[in-house]
């Protein structure tokens, strides 16, 4: 059975009590309730308006940061809220890492609703992403698994594909593959990306339309096509067509085809190794079906 990560520390609500306690007393008297335990972070609300959010693992240390230090220009520019953080925690004699408290970002996850109800999300992920992915500015890193170029990721995805058991249409997504790793690489400039974009990381308004994108601890420069591989991640065949077409020619062919690789890499990702998250482990069913059908 494979799963998430195991934490290297426990965060408890008694340890996020303390933290608050000791450095921001003026919310101490808040309501605090977990909402998520992801892979690199837990992720609790603080009253209506506010979320922490807490490394579990060593390696989500630098994503807080990255979070901390690029998410106020990016809300800036962007057409729909993002978690941005209000204050920047510091390690503790209790807690060794840095963590942060950030906006409350409301709406419902769209990995809770069907693919029919994530349609009239098209047009405002597709604004959304015209306006982060730009031009990094110089000094924003690259992500060493996302947004790189598609052959740096092969070992994994064609280690993945060999569990026969898991991906019976294996020779399908193999082609599918060989095909996005043919195209060119990017040859643009680095572009700020997501790097996680995905169901379980959009929130959608009642009437299905975007509320919010969360979750940026993968925020770095690189191929856009990664971000733009929520087009196979989050819409079935005729929504995906409206959001492709909603790019115009701001956005080829190749990097289509490379996004649609993306979405194999981060689909097989996520259906290898969620079967302790039955919510990623949809997202990477839905994902794989979608990659299929083009």
């Amino acid at each position: 059975m494979a799963g998430m990560p195991p934490a290297t520390i426990e965060v408890s609500d008694a340890v996020v009590h303390a933290l608050i306690r000791a450095q921001r007393p003026d919310l101490s008297g808040r309501s605090l309730v977990r909402i998520a335990n992801g892979w690199d972070n837990a992720t609790f609300r603080l009253g209506d308006d506010l979320a922490v959010r807490v490394p579990r693992r060593a390696e989500a240390v630098p994503l807080i940061l990255h979070e901390q230090q690029y998410l106020p220009s990016i809300a800036n520019r962007t057409p729909v809220p993002v978690p941005v953080p209000v204050h920047a925690g510091s390690p503790t004699s209790d807690f060794p890492w840095p963590w942060s408290i950030v906006r409350w970002v409301p709406g419902a996850p769209a990995v809770e609703a069907g693919p029919a109800d994530r349609a009239p999300a098209v047009d405002g992920l597709a604004a959304f992403l015209r306006s982060l992915n730009v031009p990094a500015d110089e000094g924003v890193p690259v992500n060493p698994l996302r947004g790189v170029p598609l052959a740096d990721r092969n070992a994994a995805v064609r280690e993945r594909l060999g569990d026969r058991e898991r991906y019976p249409q294996a020779a399908g997504l193999r082609e599918v593959w060989a095909q996005a790793c043919a195209v060119p690489v990017w040859d643009g400039p680095a572009m700020m990306l997501h790097g996680d974009l995905h169901p379980a990381n959009i929130l959608l308004a009642a009437d299905g339309s975007l509320a919010g994108v969360i979750d940026f601890g993968d925020v770095g420069a690189g191929d856009p096509a990664v971000d733009l591989a929520v087009g196979w991640l989050m819409f079935d065949a005729g929504a995906r067509q409206r959001f492709i077409g909603a790019f115009g020619s701001s956005v080829d062919r190749g990097t289509w085809m490379r996004a649609r690789g993306w979405a194999l890499v981060l689909s097989t990702a996520m259906l290898s190794n969620s079967d302790d998250n039955p919510r990623m482990f949809s997202v990477g069913e839905f994902g794989i079906r979608q990659v299929l059908a083009r």
